[in-house]
């Protein structure tokens, strides 16, 4: 009963407290009751003010931070936009170029019908020497049609599918071209040779054969076009006993980066050294 008639008093005397202040706000004279509680809160609301800081500044940095990660996903998914816009303009400019050495290419053939293709495969293991392209019966190609680009001779046709082919390259050990030195005009046949190069065979012993001779296609035999870039001579191996004498070729066309091929689908024999051709552009 006496902690009961205490704590009753107790609220007693804090209601009266918290009247008395209400009454002295309102006349607006002093109010001793407000000062003394001010006078006794203020040292605790200060240290726990103090108390606080550290955990308002940490949750400031950790709003700052998040903010930040924010922002830093964003500069990051930008860069990736713009980033990706620059890698299309190159390949855009890249195809344009060439575009345009194919439709110029055309002033230097006679009457050439060519169908532009993508590379699509390569040999895996890099014996056989082949590629494999997007174009096949649906598109005209047949076994046997010359595979050429701007620089010079790829190769041939040897098999076709519906929609694609394989494209023997020149290195390939069972290619053989009729060739012409363009120098001295010497003949010969040019074979795949181990090694990504090319041997021209049966030269006749007395003509004449240097390194830096450019080699062309001959025209003999109506299995490619004349006058087609096929390699440049590395060195000449000559025998006194033989009755031929071979050279080492470099390819001119760089057989192992190629993207973009074009099939010769037909050619006239040649009249002249520049007559006009036709070229196919990259349509189904």
């Amino acid at each position: 009963m006496n902690a009961l008639r205490s704590r009753a008093i107790v609220v007693i005397l804090i209601l009266a407290l918290i009247l008395a202040w209400m009454v002295l706000d309102q006349t607006g004279k002093p109010n001793p009751i407000r000062d003394t509680v001010s006078y006794i809160v203020s040292p605790v609301q200060f240290a726990l003010e103090r108390m606080a800081q550290p955990v308002i500044h940490v949750a400031n940095g950790i709003g700052h931070l998040f903010s930040l990660q924010k922002e830093n996903e964003q500069l990051r998914d930008e860069n990736s936009r713009l980033r990706n816009q620059i890698v299309l303009l190159q390949e855009a400019q890249i195809e344009n170029e060439t575009l345009r050495r194919q439709l110029n290419f055309k002033s230097a053939v006679p009457n050439y019908r060519l169908l532009s293709a993508e590379v699509i495969g390569r040999d895996p293991n890099n014996l056989l020497q082949y590629l494999i392209i997007d174009r096949g019966a649906a598109d005209g190609v047949e076994t046997g049609m010359p595979v050429i680009i701007d620089q010079g001779l790829v190769g041939r046709i040897s098999e076709v599918s519906i929609n694609s082919s394989k494209v023997m390259l020149i290195t390939d050990a069972s290619s053989s071209v009729s060739s012409i030195i363009q120098r001295t005009r010497a003949t010969g046949m040019v074979q795949g040779y181990p090694g990504h190069e090319l041997i021209m065979r049966y030269i006749p012993q007395g003509d004449t054969v240097a390194p830096g001779d450019l080699v062309l296609t001959s025209g003999l035999g109506g299995n490619f076009p004349a006058r087609l870039v096929i390699g440049q001579v590395a060195s000449v191996t000559q025998k006194d006993v033989e009755i031929f004498q071979e050279a080492r070729l470099v390819p001119l066309v760089n057989l192992h980066d190629l993207e973009s091929v074009m099939v010769l689908l037909s050619f006239a024999p040649e009249e002249s050294e520049a007559v006009e051709g036709e070229v196919v552009e990259n349509s189904p």
